[in-house]
């Protein structure tokens, strides 16, 4: 089978490509680095299933070929992260929902399968959990810039059915709740690598609000064996499923969990929303996912809880920490 991975160059997308990979299938990625990195899929460049196209998914006519030349598109490629939301509202919008119509469109013509990768942010702030796939979305005024990444992602899930509805096309729906896990970066605000590399290098734990927020982590691993058992479901076609972890843990417990596993002497400090974010910023207090209709379409259950993810990310980003000192090392000898 040969694949599709929009976004194969950022952190879930290259996971995916390389357990493809694995599975002994060929591998197309296209990226436009915006969020993803080179050294993400460094490791295949060798690989002779695959290869990796350095553009953009709003190009209509390089989507069609690529669409056409695939079995099975996995659409990863998204505006990603709270801080980038904020800061880039407009890419935001046109990346989500201009990208997701580009690929259905030529998903649709072709008759290929579209696994699209949505986001447990549609939920909004509904507050009864653990949230169902049926349930009710409640969000925020247009006027809070936050909520633009919920509303496009809940149009991309509206245009997805509205094409299966009218052109039969194949297509599965995943709601995404924090997926974590190596190669995951911490600089558009996710939490666990930022939170894991201020404690590794001393600096102070840096929680937003009061702490009090709950959410739940997934390993990356499990994700990706969840999109791949999906796309090969011939009954998950037309459907939405929550892809997740049901372990709960407030923001401030999982500051205090990552102090503890790390041996850290830093401080954990509170820093107010409008500080980090903007003078308006609203947040979900509550994020947990009922894995009931997944469990029965897959057989899926998380494989690692929290514990477990943390010490692999602390493993992996440890050894980026001294990788990096040893580098700069060098370079100083060398001068």
């Amino acid at each position: 089978m040969k694949y599709l991975v929009t976004g194969g160059a950022g952190f879930i997308g290259s996971h995916l490509c390389e357990y493809l990979l694995g599975q002994g299938h060929r591998v197309h990625a296209i990226d436009n680095l915006s969020t993803g990195r080179l050294e993400n899929v460094e490791h295949l460049a060798d690989h002779p299933r695959f290869s990796l196209t350095v553009d953009s998914i709003l190009n209509p006519f390089l989507m069609e070929r690529l669409i056409q030349e695939a079995d099975v598109v996995y659409h990863l490629a998204a505006a990603v992260g709270v801080k980038l939301i904020i800061e880039k509202p407009v890419s935001t919008i046109e990346t989500n929902i201009q990208g997701t119509e580009i690929v259905l469109r030529y998903a649709s013509r072709h008759g290929r399968k579209v696994v699209i990768s949505s986001t447990s942010e549609v939920y909004g702030k509904n507050n009864k959990l653990p949230f169902t796939e049926d349930d009710d979305c409640s969000y925020g005024p247009t006027t809070i810039g936050r909520w633009s990444y919920a509303y496009s992602k809940a149009l991309d899930e509206f245009m997805a059915l509205a094409y299966r509805q009218e052109t039969q096309v194949p297509v599965v729906i995943t709601r995404l709740f924090n997926t974590v896990g190596p190669r995951q970066t911490g600089r558009y605000g996710m939490v666990i690598p930022r939170f894991i590399r201020q404690a590794l290098q001393g600096e102070p734990i840096t929680v937003y609000g009061n702490g009090k927020q709950s959410r739940s982590f997934t390993y990356v691993g499990d994700v990706v064996k969840a999109l791949v058992d999906l796309s090969e479901a011939e009954a998950a076609e037309g459907e939405v499923f929550n892809v997740g972890n049901d372990e709960l843990v407030t923001i401030e417990g999982l500051a205090q969990k990552v102090k503890l596993m790390t041996g850290s002497r830093s401080k954990i400090e509170y820093i107010p929303y409008e500080k980090a974010y903007s003078a308006n910023y609203e947040d979900m207090m509550h994020r947990l996912p009922s894995l009931k209709k997944i469990h029965g379409a897959i057989g899926y259950r998380p494989t690692m809880n929290l514990e477990s993810i943390l010490r692999t990310v602390i493993d992996h980003t440890s050894r980026e920490i001294a990788r990096a000192r040893g580098s700069l090392d060098s370079r100083a000898l060398i001068s």
